[in-house]
């Protein structure tokens, strides 16, 4: 009798795409559901080396919470790689200028940090506002 561990294939993932309103959300805890289903943890054939995950699209980026005093204390980092070239960001100032990035960053430090973690964070699709250009994906409602 054969006893071995299956191993799931690319092929075997059916992708489905999945939209997520941000709207009055906690940024952690949407974000975590967020890159459970990017990773592919929901799927039983869940196999840690393999893309098994679905898309996501986040929506109302814009309207999204950040609890204590986060915005404030919060500080995002980007460098130029000249020297003195750090640059500094609060939370506030970013959910002001581009809220994407703040939903972006979140989950992009849940992946892992290797070529599957990048090919995963592509799938990832977030968006301010509530207009989004993924209709003809008939993505499914993610409750969070």
């Amino acid at each position: 009798m054969k006893k071995y561990t299956y191993s799931a294939k690319q092929s075997d993932n059916p992708n489905k795409w999945w939209i997520v309103d941000a709207e009055d959300a906690v940024l952690g805890r949407l974000a975590t559901q967020v890159a459970l289903r990017l990773k592919g943890k929901h799927n039983p054939l869940y196999t840690p080396h393999v893309d098994m995950g679905d898309s996501v699209i986040v929506i109302n980026a814009e309207k999204i919470k950040l609890t204590g005093r986060k915005l404030d204390q919060k500080n995002y980092y980007r460098h130029s790689g000249y020297m003195g070239g750090l640059k500094t960001i609060t939370a506030r100032k970013l959910l002001e200028k581009r809220p994407e990035d703040l939903v972006v960053n979140a989950v992009r430090g849940m992946l892992p940090k290797n070529r599957l973690g990048r090919k995963l964070c592509k799938k990832l699709k977030v968006y301010a506002g509530s207009a989004h250009p993924h209709e003809a994906q008939m993505p499914e409602t993610l409750n969070i």
